[in-house]
């Protein structure tokens, strides 16, 4: 087992991680290395964990091993998650494929629903609201705090639209052929603590974490302050696995420590009245808290990230507010949509899923054609790639 993870990390750590290390040393030696020409294979991260996944399972007795090596090949390259996720765990997909159910009616139409809902995600909100945060983030220097805010605000809505679109088009496509990859995100910004909330973000990476690093760690078996640092250390490889770059392994390591904060505070926390005004402060310091990690995580560097930050709390002008939604009317209508959608009950959301499920082809179509237009009324110079191609 201890071969296979080591050969596994060891390719992923060859593409991914030596130029990080490279540079690292360079720093500490002052010498005159090159770094590498490298080209990372798009989705190397997430295969790598299923892999790991699957061999921990069959030796942890979880599962048995496949009978031939197309199924484990076909559960390693299945395409609709193979290069950004969802990541699919070998004990919860092998059984379908064994039991190889054809695809229903409401599958179909289900994971079509799910396509187009990941589109309208990606190729209508994420890439617009993506125009002006890119400007923000490349040079912020030029604007205000109102701008560098709603610049921060707009990252954090469309890292989640990118990144949850698709997972909708790639739990989708594999509902189409009969198979069920299970839900990735949840309203993460609903979110009252970041204990919840990273149950509610990318939950396959989430839940991954939590089974093959966490838990082997201790988890919380060896005692109080062994629980905290488990949790930092998962974290910091949460943030390390995102990317080779000191910013992720800041990221990581600021949510590990505020998940220990929370943690620490949880037997007061829950003597507090569960009233309105507790439940939105609750909520307003998370999604303040995760927004502002957010610009380490988008931005080029520290410096960067600390400028922008900076920008927001000094050079704050609340009367500018008014005159941003003039100059920007269907961006701002765009994130305040957004906002109130996902705040949306999710009984609400399967509700009109169940509804396109069964409405004629005729309508269907017409749902089909408005995205469509949508997406060339809103669409950019360029194609945006998904963020987490990178990773």
């Amino acid at each position: 087992m201890w071969i296979s993870i080591c050969f596994s990390l060891s390719i992923l750590g060859y593409f991914k991680y030596s130029n990080f290390f490279l540079w690292n040393w360079n720093q500490m030696v002052e010498g005159n290395f090159q770094p590498y020409d490298i080209i990372l294979p798009v989705g190397i991260s997430f295969y790598t964990f299923q892999s790991i996944s699957y061999v921990v399972d069959v030796y942890k007795k979880r599962i048995k091993p496949t009978d031939n090596w197309f199924d484990y090949l076909f559960f390693l390259s299945f395409f609709p998650a193979l290069v950004a996720g969802p990541i699919v765990r070998a004990d919860y997909f092998l059984p379908q494929l064994a039991a190889n159910n054809p695809a229903t009616k409401e599958n179909i139409w289900g994971g079509f629903w799910l396509v187009i809902v990941g589109i309208v995600k990606k190729a209508v909100i994420a890439d617009y609201i993506a125009q002006y945060n890119d400007l923000v983030f490349n040079d912020p220097s030029l604007y205000t705090g109102v701008q560098a805010l709603m610049g921060v605000l707009g990252y954090t809505m469309q890292i989640y639209c990118d990144f949850s679109g698709y997972s909708d088009m790639a739990i989708g496509i594999a509902l189409i052929m009969g198979f069920r990859l299970g839900l990735n995100f949840d309203s993460p910004y609903q979110s009252r603590n970041l204990t919840e909330f990273w149950r509610r973000w990318h939950i396959s990476l989430s839940s991954w974490l939590r089974d093959y690093v966490y838990i082997p760690l201790g988890g919380n078996r060896k005692g109080t302050i062994r629980t905290y640092v488990n949790n930092f250390l998962t974290m910091l490889i949460g943030g390390l696995w995102h990317g080779a770059a000191w910013k992720f392994i800041f990221w990581g390591a600021m949510h590990g420590a505020g998940l220990a904060v929370h943690k620490a505070c949880k037997p007061w926390l829950d003597k507090l009245p569960n009233n309105f005004i507790v439940v939105f402060i609750c909520w307003l310091v998370t999604f303040v808290y995760v927004s502002l990690l957010w610009v380490f995580f988008r931005a080029a560097d520290f410096e960067q990230s600390v400028e922008i930050i900076r920008n927001i709390f000094v050079d704050f002008d609340w009367r500018q507010i008014p005159q941003f939604c003039d100059a920007r009317p269907a961006w701002c209508v765009m994130m305040a949509s957004l906002i109130v959608f996902h705040f949306v009950p999710q009984k609400w959301a399967d509700g009109v899923q169940y509804a396109f499920i069964r409405v004629n082809w005729g309508i269907k179509l017409i749902v089909f054609l408005v995205v469509v237009q949508l997406v060339i009324e809103f669409m950019s110079e360029e194609v945006a790639p998904f963020i987490y191609f990178q990773f």
